[in-house]
């Protein structure tokens, strides 16, 4: 039952200044700041963090310069700028992999289509929320804590501190900036740095490098040490035990191995990427594959009672009067609109999904479902373990299981698969950011439907500037590439063009299966080390090291463990925007050849002494510890 005795920081007999136009400006400048900084952390490191507090923090010091604010308006700013790091991380987990699937998916990796498929799942999510806000958050307060919409809440309640803790995000927003321009801008000292043993020593090919980057290391602080270190453990295993063992073996296999690589090579003539790429990476993919199902699996109570209570939030939707903080957009808006999108899906040309019914059926049957889950399963774990890749996973399984079903087999479907993948991968990740903003409003005493509305202004406003990042990264960088792997990206393409060809190397991928069955034996969570074991260790190693850090910060000021508005979090999710702000700057330069590439062994960098050999190795390596010893310091002051 509803919770009758709660009421809001701003109860329902106030109406204080709201939606107004400065708040939508400035949440649509934070969405589309925000936006782009996720898809560059998105393609590079294939994981997203929230943006809600920075921003929500960030809001309360820019209105405070601006004249003063109140506390909903406030909320509006953060409820909107939060809509673009979700939609971002929906779009970038998906949609770059239309580029692998050729030879059909590359012709719709354009900008109109990235724009198209953002706008239909994004207000698709938000649509599909709006049934279920009285049931998950006004009936359930309490019995769901949703922790990043209620730390949201705290910082906005506590207003007056405003200036200290946007102080905290400024600072690292600078500091991973400047870092970032110093290794890939200026290029002082390496991007990365690490050692591989040769091909022909007794430990062949074992791998361990460090992509220097703040974001990384920021990234690790924010989901802690447990987490990052399992994380690192699947990037150990991958790169520095089953990568020897392949090299071993080569050394006694003269012919190459199946699946063979498009280059021919044998094991032994490959380098650790390659043997990553060509064989390692299908092993991580069954992982994640099989710890993503798992995760879902475990949630299968919680599934059947989101859905349960989905269908009594719609039932109980009404269209009488009602107090300012229980106004919902109307049913008839929510539906019409919904119904809407699958025609959108069906009729405009050029989509993946265009003349395909079947293909809307799907989005409308698994989208709302996956809503149900992503928002209830926020409610109980934040939206940043919110398992949207198992979600996605799954969507694309049954989608191309159905397809094969029907005879629909081989390249041509790829794409139409990916776009229902896209779809609900998108809508999920809008749904578990819109609850947790919900909830803030809830707590706060926001108008839901203004809310709501707001939440539609983002998706818009960020879909334009998330679809333009997306292919000027790729066409600078590559997608693909070292410096933007799309490992997620990746994982959906391997997953749709094995299962519609029926040619996956299920040997390479049942490995992978029975990794992560193995560490759920042993009591262990897989996730994480699935997704650890897929990334290269390159991205894994910083975050384990952001880990290490805060467990240091926690041990020495002695919390177990950190809150989600403590200044190492605050000034960590300043490194992330501002390491991903100056990658995207980077991007710009190399672009316009104003500057050369900043990848290790292409370039001597701007001081040779300091960039190349053991030298530079070891320059880097104090420059990042430099920084680690920055963000301990940081992480120790208490908030005033």
């Amino acid at each position: 039952m509803a919770d009758t005795q709660f009421t809001p920081y701003v109860p329902a007999s106030q109406s204080p200044a709201e939606f107004t136009f400065r708040a939508i400006v400035l949440g649509a400048l934070f969405g589309l700041l925000f936006g782009a900084s996720t898809v560059y952390l998105g393609l590079r490191a294939g994981l997203t963090v929230s943006a809600s507090i920075p921003i929500a923090v960030l809001a309360i010091s820019v209105l405070k310069r601006l004249g003063g604010s109140t506390i909903i308006e406030n909320n509006i700013v953060q409820t909107i700028g939060s809509a673009g790091e979700s939609l971002a991380s929906g779009v970038v987990f998906t949609i770059p992999a239309l580029i692998f699937l050729a030879p059909y998916g590359p012709q719709y990796f354009n900008y109109v289509q990235i724009l198209l498929l953002a706008f239909a799942g994004g207000i698709l999510g938000v649509l599909m929320m709006v049934p279920l806000r009285n049931a998950l958050i006004v009936k359930e307060h309490g019995a769901l804590p949703y922790p990043e919409g209620t730390a949201c809440a705290d910082v906005l309640v506590a207003g007056e501190k405003g200036g200290a803790l946007a102080g905290t995000v400024f600072m690292g927003l600078g500091v991973g900036a400047l870092w970032k321009a110093l290794s890939w801008i200026i290029q002082l000292f390496r991007t990365a740095i690490g050692y591989s043993m040769p091909a022909l020593s007794f430990y062949p090919n074992a791998t361990v490098n460090v992509d220097i980057s703040p974001e990384y290391m920021g990234v690790g602080y924010v989901i802690g040490p447990r987490i990052a270190g399992v994380m690192f453990a699947g990037g150990v295993l991958s790169w520095m035990v089953l990568v020897p063992l392949l090299s071993i073996l080569g050394h006694y296999i003269t012919v190459p191995f199946p699946p063979v690589p498009a280059s021919g090579l044998m094991l032994s003539q490959m380098s650790p990427g390659q043997i990553w790429s060509a064989y390692i990476r299908y092993i991580g993919a069954g992982a994640v594959l099989a710890s993503g199902l798992i995760t879902l699996a475990r949630t299968l109570p919680t599934i059947i009672s989101s859905f349960r209570e989905s269908m009594k939030g719609l039932s109980a939707t009404t269209g009488g009067a009602q107090a300012r903080t229980e106004r919902d957009m109307p049913l008839a808006i929510v539906l019409g609109g919904s119904l809407a999108l699958a025609v959108f899906l069906v009729v405009v040309p050029r989509l993946p999904t265009y003349g395909n019914p079947l293909a809307a059926v799907l989005v409308v049957i698994f989208g709302f479902f996956f809503v149900s889950v992503s928002s209830r399963i926020t409610g109980l774990i934040g939206n940043s373990s919110n398992p949207i890749s198992g979600m996605t996973i799954a969507t694309l399984i049954l989608t191309c299981t159905i397809f094969v079903a029907v005879g629909w087999t081989g390249d041509y479907y790829a794409p139409i698969a990916l776009g229902v993948g896209a779809v609900v991968c998108i809508a999920s990740a809008i749904a578990g950011a819109t609850s947790q903003d919900l909830k803030t409003g809830f707590l706060v005493g926001a108008t839901p439907i203004y809310q709501q509305t707001g939440l539609v202004i983002g998706v818009v406003c960020s879909a334009v500037v998330i679809g333009f990042t997306t292919l000027y990264l790729h066409k600078v960088m590559g997608i693909g590439s070292a410096s933007l792997a799309a490992p997620q990206a990746t994982l959906m393409a391997t997953i749709i063009k094995g299962l519609l060809s029926q040619n996956l190397p299920w040997g390479l991928v049942l490995c992978g299966v029975s990794i992560s069955l193995v560490l759920e034996l042993c009591g262990i969570r897989s996730l994480s080390f699935a997704v650890g074991s897929y990334l290269p260790i390159a991205t894994t190693a910083p975050i384990f090291i952001g880990g290490v850090v805060r467990w240091l910060v926690e041990n020495k000021t002695g919390q177990t463990s950190e809150s989600e508005i403590s200044s190492g979090t605050l000034f960590s999710s300043g490194l992330i925007a501002g390491g991903s702000i100056a990658g995207i700057l980077y991007a710009v330069l190399f672009g316009a050849k104003f500057i050369g590439a900043a990848d290790d062994g292409e370039t001597a960098g701007l001081i040779p002494f300091l960039h190349n050999g053991p030298v530079g190795v070891i320059a880097g390596a104090l420059a990042f510890t430099a920084l680690a010893v920055i963000l301990t310091r940081v992480g120790r002051r208490r908030l005033a």
